[in-house]
């Protein structure tokens, strides 16, 4: 789940010097050109360092460039903006794959629990596409400080928050299944 959230952040890198840039200087289009080239800069330093790059990779830099380019000829920064919610699609997507979590989890969960991954993983999916309906409604009032909120507070905190209450929610069905288990095979062993 880690590498999740690791690739999450990689994809939003652009975004989130978007952030940056615009919270410091106020400016859209420095914002946006600088998100730009950082974008740019993160494939060309992934190719020299000979990591393999994926369609995400080449999709997010796409959609950095053209929304980007809307961005800089409008001076409308919702065209950026909407670029978490195509990645949130995106990545719904995928968690849309029956399984897709269980390379992401422990051996016991897996051996113990493999319906309640599916699952999971759906919810998972469902997040994603939530947060990206969020991201365009927020994207959709023009307010940049609203949307950074957004971004910085309610989407990765909802994904804190969701990678928390699986992880509770695991442990805790796992270790009384471990447990009924346990007592089943005492009872069996003395009757």
């Amino acid at each position: 789940m880690t590498s999740v959230f690791a690739k999450l952040g990689s994809d939003f890198l652009s975004s989130i010097i978007f952030l940056v840039v615009y919270g410091i200087t106020d400016d859209v289009v420095l914002a946006t050109a600088i998100g730009i080239a950082a974008a740019i800069a993160q494939v060309v330093y992934s190719r020299i360092k000979g990591n393999p790059l994926g369609f995400m990779t080449y999709a997010s830099l796409a959609l950095v460039i053209v929304l980007g380019s809307a961005t800089l000829l409008t001076k409308d920064p919702r065209f950026v903006m909407f670029k978490p919610s195509v990645a949130h699609f995106a990545i719904g997507a995928v968690m849309l794959k029956r399984g897709w979590m269980l390379r992401y989890m422990p051996a016991i969960v897996v051996e113990h629990a493999p319906g309640l991954i599916t699952k999971a993983g759906y919810a998972w999916a469902a997040l994603m596409f939530a947060l990206g309906l969020g991201n365009i409604a927020v994207a959709m009032t023009g307010d940049v400080k609203l949307w950074a909120f957004y971004i910085s507070f309610v989407a990765f905190g909802a994904k804190i928050v969701a990678f928390a209450i699986q992880y509770v929610a695991f442990r805790f069905i796992i270790t009384r299944k471990l447990r009924g288990e346990a007592a089943a095979a005492r009872n069996a062993a003395t009757s």
